[in-house]
């Protein structure tokens, strides 16, 4: 079990979740089998994942001993996995506990199961890896290159239709919402896709294209398609995307707001075009 502070989440959860199944008897089984039945966090994610993921292929039980074997043997997932819920519970309003998202949220399920496969393509078990992804993509509608480098204190809100290319990689703290594509922009080889910094907030069906650096702190319209560098900070709308001002806050990420309000700050640089 991960030690100290970290123990305060696991111990939430076992709370909220008793007081559920009190208050809830239909679901009394349900979460007993989830959370109150397991020694740990962990134990209680590779429990709750496998039962998602089985398929006759790779049955529940057969990918249980995986995603164990995964979160024992690099104790930075379970860190991970701690700030995802923690970011969850502090900037999506829909949660009311650590439990929740854990219990119910696929954005945090997919995330944690692309956590595993990024372990066993690190491993160079690259064609389970694949596999996973896969399977991730066809539960959850998350489709992650297990390849992809995604940092901690992530929420990805609602999370249908995310995409996350292959030389992907995200900050920590960074926020996303459905349908936001990190991809590439044609057949080119190599490097390829977006590197988003820390505490930027992309909003709903952005698509950021091609090897470009969303700068920290930067802020994301709806729709917007990003296919030029982004400056820290700097808030991005339109298709193609342009910069028109500087983000209220320093990590937008955080606040979740995502409105782009007449008290917007101008920017000196240009920006978003080459």
């Amino acid at each position: 079990m991960n030690k100290n502070a970290d123990d305060a989440i696991w111990m939430a959860i076992r709370q909220e979740v008793t007081e559920d199944a009190e208050h809830e008897p239909m679901l009394a089984s349900f979460l007993y089998a989830v959370i109150l039945n397991h020694r740990d966090l962990e134990d209680a994610l590779s429990y709750h994942l496998a039962s998602k993921l089985g398929s006759s292929t790779l049955p529940a039980v057969t990918l249980r001993d995986l995603f164990d074997h995964a979160l024992r043997s690099d104790p930075s997932i379970g860190d991970a996995v701690r700030a995802d819920a923690k970011a969850v519970c502090d900037r999506d309003p829909a949660c009311r506990g650590y439990s929740m998202p854990l219990l119910y949220f696929k954005g945090f399920h997919a995330l944690q199961s692309y956590r595993v496969a990024h372990y066993y393509w690190m491993q160079d078990r690259k064609p389970l890896a694949l596999y996973l992804q896969s399977r991730i993509s066809e539960i959850f509608s998350v489709d992650i290159h297990p390849a992809a480098r995604i940092g901690r204190g992530v929420l990805m809100d609602h999370a249908t239709s995310i995409v996350i290319g292959e030389t992907a990689v995200v900050g920590d703290n960074v926020s996303m919402l459905h349908e936001v594509t990190l991809g590439g922009t044609g057949k080119e080889k190599g490097d390829r896709h977006p590197k988003v910094r820390d505490g930027v907030l992309i909003s709903a069906g952005a698509k950021i294209l091609g090897n470009v650096e969303v700068g920290e702190g930067a802020k994301v319209g709806g729709g917007a398609v990003v296919l030029y560098d982004v400056p820290p900070h700097a808030t991005v709308v339109g298709v193609p995307a342009r910069v028109v001002g500087r983000a209220a806050t320093e990590l937008p990420a955080l606040d979740m707001d995502h409105r782009f309000s007449n008290n917007s700050q101008p920017f000196s640089e240009e920006g978003c075009e080459e």
